[in-house]
């Protein structure tokens, strides 16, 4: 049964953040969706496909927001947002952080979430966080949600709020796969981290992508420059 609390969900417009949002959908009555511009090089992309899913879903207009978190890019120190810091080509797996990592990103991201959360009266904060399949990066793991729910709940007005991240034990072939049992619109997400328009097929996070829909033999429907096997 759907809970009909009112349920915020952070949504990047990439495909992990679209299935979270898949998710949220089948779990809650009432959705609001948030999206935080924070200077990424695909910044036009990522707002674009975040409307897309924002309208599928039937998300009203009131409960969409977009912030501009363009300090980040001041700040700088990722190849995402600091012009002087190109976008590297995946090269296997690895276990150091990659420089497409921005420093605390999530946790300023969720602040922004449940700062709305508390203002629309919403309890619960999905995100489409991933710690397997994700580049390595330390606010994707399970153990920094326990501290940021505690944080959170200490916090807040009422310390009712709770950040969900329902596919941060999944593997990307899972994700895709789930994408396609809850016919969530892949076609509206975008993972590519260099380009607008068509995904370079090379960095890290389409490298990820496309090994997950290879693994899961499904055809990513959005287009790439070029589409490497990753399954060697």
């Amino acid at each position: 049964m759907k809970s009909d609390s009112l349920a915020v969900v952070l949504v990047s417009g990439g495909m992990d953040s679209l299935v979270t949002a898949a998710i949220a959908s089948e779990e809650n009555k009432n959705l609001a969706f948030l999206h935080l511009n924070y200077g990424q090089k695909t910044q036009e992309k990522e707002l674009d496909c975040f409307h897309k899913i924002a309208n599928f879903y039937g998300v009203s207009s009131s409960h969409q927001k977009v912030i501009d978190v363009s300090f980040l890019k001041q700040i700088g120190g990722s190849s995402l947002t600091d012009d002087n810091i190109s976008v590297k080509e995946y090269k296997g797996e690895s276990t150091e952080i990659p420089d497409s990592y921005v420093p605390f990103r999530n946790t300023h991201i969720v602040a922004m979430a449940v700062s709305w959360a508390e203002v629309i009266g919403a309890t619960r904060i999905y995100i489409g966080a991933v710690e397997e399949d994700s580049s390595g990066y330390p606010d994707c793991r399970p153990s920094y949600y326990k501290a940021l729910n505690a944080l959170i709940k200490e916090g807040t007005k009422d310390g009712n709020i709770k950040v969900i991240t329902p596919v941060i034990d999944l593997k990307k072939s899972e994700i895709v796969k789930k994408a396609i049992s809850l016919k969530a619109p892949i076609e509206y997400s975008w993972s590519c981290y260099n380009n607008n328009d068509e995904a370079c097929g090379v960095c890290d996070s389409c490298a990820l992508r496309l090994r997950g829909f290879q693994q899961a033999e499904v055809e990513d429907p959005i287009p790439y420059k070029t589409r490497p096997n990753y399954l060697t």
